[in-house]
């Protein structure tokens, strides 16, 4: 069919006007992790080092947490344009249930590496301030499962600025916690690293508590309430649950996975070029989280759709939140390219390292593309609730073709990091076309 903007104007508003909160919250939370890693280095070098080694250790066990909560949203979408308002509230009740089984064992995996922590090959003097900063952020992490919980059931139902408002509001209070607790300001002790790992806690159970309190005290939720209170944690739901996070789970941490094993081949390189690595890495990390945002949005409009069985909106929604995901990459292209010169020197006195961040942005904006093809079909297969197939195509663009491809251009065939990255592109796009492939597929079996 022809484009028409007249056809897709309405979706454009409406994704949009879903995706900008999202995009907002999880701006918020990468201003914190700035926020927190410029407090602790100003405070302590080692503190620093050790904030950086268990970040890089525990970040993969909350996109696990996170990835397995999305199994939520195209539930609860599909049962709110289906109008069945209290069944999604036990659908939450039961979310919460598998969120706390998922609690537990990421719970256990984070005490494994407390208790060999030491055999990691860190320096000796590290290892204090990784232990006690790893232990807080262990306490936080039945919280922030809960949270997730909450967070894609208000995603599920459109009220996307509910999470938004509650994440600006915690994180705010975790910059204060860290000046407070870090530095021992307003008659606290002067607590360094552990300081921030405590504001960390404490955030992260208000964020917890605050979303928590609106769903159970606004009149706004109150049939969504009657639901929650009236169900029962059952198998079907449980599993129902299972089925879906599992996979999103997995193919969310692979690619988390990719990006971060291909940090040990640039370490091979030399430690400019780890630099100039580490500084993209939190460069397109800050990208990531725009186009991200909008296509959480296409999982929301098209599990809306799909419960209502309007096909032909499923295909606009994905459409349109394609389009703005290409808009948005082409801004954010021609961002980055206008900056290359400077990005590095925002970072590091280095003109050397400067100038291999130069040359790395090029790749960035290649695969900017192939990034918001996957994203948009990622997002739209989650949306009608077909989440399997995204496991084997994740290992098979992630870890047969990222990996392998970008050790042999950087390390055998020496291009170095640009070699390294030059890998991304190609498995982004690989898994794009893929997901593109069997949402066609799957799609259509409903008309």
């Amino acid at each position: 069919m022809a484009y028409s903007f007249r056809i897709y104007s309405p979706h454009y508003r409406s994704l949009v006007k879903l995706g900008v909160p999202i995009v907002m919250g999880q701006i918020g939370n990468i201003v914190l992790i700035f926020a927190d890693t410029l407090m602790i280095g100003h405070h302590s070098l080692n503190e620093l080092a050790a904030a950086s080694f268990v970040n890089s250790m525990f970040v993969l066990l909350i996109i696990i947490n996170m990835g397995f909560s999305f199994g939520l949203t195209p539930i609860v979408g599909s049962m709110y344009g289906r109008g069945e308002i209290e069944q999604t509230g036990g659908m939450l009740r039961n979310s919460l249930a598998t969120m706390t089984m998922l609690a537990v064992i990421l719970v256990a995996v984070a005490f494994l590496l407390y208790f060999n922590i030491h055999r990691m090959g860190q320096p000796e003097e590290l290892l204090p301030y990784m232990k006690d900063y790893l232990l807080v952020h262990i306490l936080s992490l039945p919280f922030l499962s809960w949270f997730n919980s909450f967070k894609q059931f208000f995603d599920g139902i459109t009220d996307t600025k509910i999470s938004m408002i509650v994440i600006i509001a915690c994180n705010l209070l975790n910059i204060f916690g860290n000046w407070v607790l870090i530095y021992g300001n307003l008659g606290m002790p002067e607590l360094g690293l552990l300081g921030a790992g405590i504001s960390t806690l404490i955030a992260r159970i208000l964020i917890f508590v605050s979303i928590s309190a609106v769903f159970l005290l606004s009149k706004r939720y109150r049939r969504y309430r009657k639901g929650f209170f009236a169900g029962r944690v059952n198998r079907k739901n449980f599993n129902h649950l299972c089925v879906l996070g599992v996979p999103l789970a997995l193919q969310l941490g692979m690619e988390t996975s990719a990006f971060m094993l291909s940090t040990v081949f640039v370490g091979w390189i030399g430690i400019t070029a780890l630099a100039s690595h580490q500084i993209m890495l939190t460069i397109s990390q800050v990208l990531y989280m725009i186009p991200c945002g909008m296509a959480a949005a296409i999982a929301i409009r098209v599990s809306y759709f799909y419960g209502r069985n309007e096909i032909t909106n499923v295909h606009r929604a994905v459409n349109s939140g394609f389009h703005v995901i290409m808009a948005i990459a082409v801004v954010l292209s021609i961002a980055v390219l206008s900056l290359r010169h400077n990005l590095g020197y925002w970072f590091t006195d280095s003109d050397e390292v400067s100038r291999l961040v130069a040359q790395l942005t090029i790749v960035v904006v290649v695969y900017q593309f192939g990034d918001g093809l996957q994203y948009t079909f990622a997002n739209a297969l989650r949306g009608i609730s077909c989440v399997k197939p995204m496991i084997w195509i994740a290992f098979l663009s992630y870890f047969i073709i990222s990996l392998p491809l970008g050790y042999l251009l950087g390390i055998r065939f020496g291009f170095g990091v640009i070699g390294v990255w030059c890998a991304f592109p190609v498995c982004l796009l690989c898994a794009g076309v893929l997901y593109y492939i069997y949402f066609k597929k799957n799609v259509n079996i409903r008309r």
